[in-house]
């Protein structure tokens, strides 16, 4: 979950491998560092913690050179220190990496046994070294490099600086995305498109199993074998300026605040607000009328999208769906239907563990279907068809927009299914897009309720352990809440069925125990509200989310309530999530946490 990025350009390059770190921050943000070649010489700066810590470190200690790389870190071997922050050096090679390598300590013994002296935890110094060693033999820098790639086991990205190659970056794919830009006198590469947006908008994406050679002037891609490969380059849809927060405190909040705007971009792409009719159908590369089965994949808030859109397709449009995490649909051997269609949701299109159950999934004859917010991502260019979230940067790590549009995405695809198997009548179809059309104002509601739930939350902050309950698609609406305030705030959160409870959680309950219950009035209402009696019967302390008839009928002493508007069933999923949200934010600013970068998290995981 790294950042890589690599110049070789005609000016100094440090301020712009900086530069486009800032936009790869979102995937780790441990410790950072640059390398620059100049006159022969190779020379970096590194700082533990986030780039600031560089940027302070380069006005202090500057670095001139017209090459170089840079790295911001996301840990996994070794802890956060400047010792294991990249790049690493090994005599006339500098290295910077994102993934794992797999067969590191075995090298690592070779490379010892050699004289190599390590001077870090990380599995990438192996690979500094490993070049290097190819150098000693008398290998000229390519070879060098190639020769490498086919000793590593593992996912990786790589970029690699060589002492005596003063124009000359090479860059190698093995799972972890990889993107060659395309300047005028130079030429760039990078972890993804929006690193390289200030640079240029010409686009070449890696695939798995290439490697590069990146000059001012040219660009040359081969594979493992040595064999040259022809890549498209595209025009990227990466935006060329740096997000900012605005008037903000955070991303995060402003990018909740975005959310009325994204959803209506996102419905708008798929629903004809004005015949009320579904865009999705005609174009697709299957027959929602002749599948027989669905399996949805993916990972983290992305996952708890999908087990709602389980609820919606098969109520709207009576087809099962069968649905994992990633990382277990990966290796549980599934048997796959011969006429099925899987559908993966991720808002980065990188993550490893969907990929690798989308390929699974695409060796096994299904269609395949991505919900994803990159269209360049390697998800979306091997997937049969692309269904984009129209969300815009999310620079949070904890997901808010991202979320919210992909629940607009499957909401519409649900629907296009159940019209396309008759489940659906015309009338059906037109009422149903009527309410979705109606998400963007009931958005806008919901974040009118901001002060109560910021009063809420400074209850909330004071406590260790709390439960979230839901029914229907509120039950993924729960984990998610619970996820939300997890992630931000550090607190023990858990998301339940609220049927449940008496199944173990209410054990837990107490005075002490705080409960989120999200109940909308709806068919299952009544069956919440015993629930919550339950709650009330044992002392626990209740913060209802609910509608205006649902508070007017309620019956249980709460300790809050947040009054949301009354709306169609279709639309609770998306606007309930906005509270959930902002009950997490407001609690995790009140206990002082960062809230954009939450310890210990990336926003996008690119390995297993």
């Amino acid at each position: 979950m790294c950042g890589i990025v690599g110049i070789v350009g005609k000016q100094s390059v440090a301020p712009l491998l900086v530069d486009a770190l800032k936009r790869l921050e979102y995937r780790g943000y441990d410790s950072a560092g640059v390398a620059t070649l100049e006159n022969g010489v190779l020379n970096r700066r590194r700082a533990q913690g986030k780039l600031v810590n560089l940027e302070k470190k380069l006005i202090a200690e500057p670095l001139n050179g017209f090459v170089g790389i840079g790295h911001t870190r996301w840990a996994t071997h070794g802890v956060p220190n400047v010792e294991n922050a990249h790049p690493h050096f090994s005599d006339n090679v500098a290295i910077v990496h994102n993934g794992i390598i797999e067969n590191f300590r075995a090298l690592r013994e070779e490379l010892e046994k050699k004289g190599y002296v390590f001077t870090s935890q990380t599995d990438t110094e192996v690979v500094a070294h490993l070049v290097a060693s190819y150098l000693k033999e008398g290998l000229e820098p390519i070879k060098a490099a190639q020769k490498t790639f086919q000793r590593l086991e593992g996912a990786y990205a790589l970029a690699i600086l060589f002492k005596d190659a003063d124009d000359m970056i090479i860059g190698a794919r093995n799972g972890p995305p990889l993107a060659i830009g395309h300047g005028e006198g130079e030429n760039y590469l990078g972890s993804d498109a929006i690193a390289l947006a200030p640079f240029t908008n010409k686009i070449t994406y890696l695939e798995d199993g290439d490697w590069c050679i990146i000059k001012k002037d040219n660009v040359e891609i081969f594979d493992f074998d040595g064999n040259p490969q022809e890549r498209i380059a595209q025009t990227s849809a990466s935006s060329s300026f740096l997000v900012d927060k605005g008037n903000h405190r955070h991303f995060m909040l402003k990018e909740i605040y975005e959310q009325p705007e994204v959803m209506s971009h996102t419905l708008s792409h798929y629903l004809d607000f004005g015949t009320c009719e579904s865009h999705i159908g005609n174009d697709l590369p299957f027959d929602f009328a002749k599948i027989d089965r669905m399996a949805i994949s993916a990972c983290g808030t992305a996952y708890y999208a999908g087990l709602i859109a389980k609820y919606w397709f098969e109520k709207y449009a009576r087809l099962p769906v069968d649905i994992d995490v990633a990382s277990e649909f990966r290796y549980r051997e599934m048997p796959l239907p011969k006429n099925g269609f899987a559908l993966f949701i991720s808002q980065s299109g990188e993550t490893a563990d969907t990929l690798a159950s989308l390929r699974y999934c695409k060796e096994g004859g299904m269609h395949i279907g991505a919900v994803v917010n990159v269209v360049e991502s390697t998800i979306a260019r091997e997937s049969d068809v692309i269904f984009r979230t129209l969300a815009g940067p999310e620079i949070g790590v904890a997901s808010t927009k991202a979320f919210t549009c992909q629940l607009s995405v499957l909401a519409s695809l649900a629907i296009a299914a159940g019209k396309a198997r008759g489940v659906l009548s015309d009338e059906d179809e037109k009422r149903l897009v009527r309410e979705l059309t109606e998400a963007p104002r009931y958005a806008n509601a919901a974040l009118k309720l901001e002060k109560d739930l910021e009063k809420i939350a400074h209850d909330v902050a004071k406590v260790r352990h709390i439960l979230y309950l839901g029914r229907d698609t509120n039950f993924p609406l729960a984990m998610e809440g619970a996820l939300k305030l997890k992630e931000i705030s550090y607190i023990h959160a858990e998301g339940y069925p609220a049927g449940e409870l008496k199944h173990g959680p209410i054990a837990l309950i107490d005075e002490d125990m705080p409960v989120v219950v999200i109940a909308p009035h709806d068919s299952i209402f009544e069956k919440t509200v015993s629930n919550m009696q339950e709650v009330a019967a044992r002392g626990g302390r209740i913060i209802l989310i609910t509608d205006e008839k649902g508070a007017s009928l309620n019956s249980v002493d709460t300790e809050h309530m947040i009054v949301m508007p009354n709306m169609p069933d279709i639309l609770t999923p998306l606007i309930y999530a906005l509270p959930i949200q902002l009950l997490a934010y407001h609690t995790a600013v009140i206990m002082g946490t960062d809230v954009d970068q939450p310890r210990n998290l990336a926003k996008s995981v690119t390995v297993e």
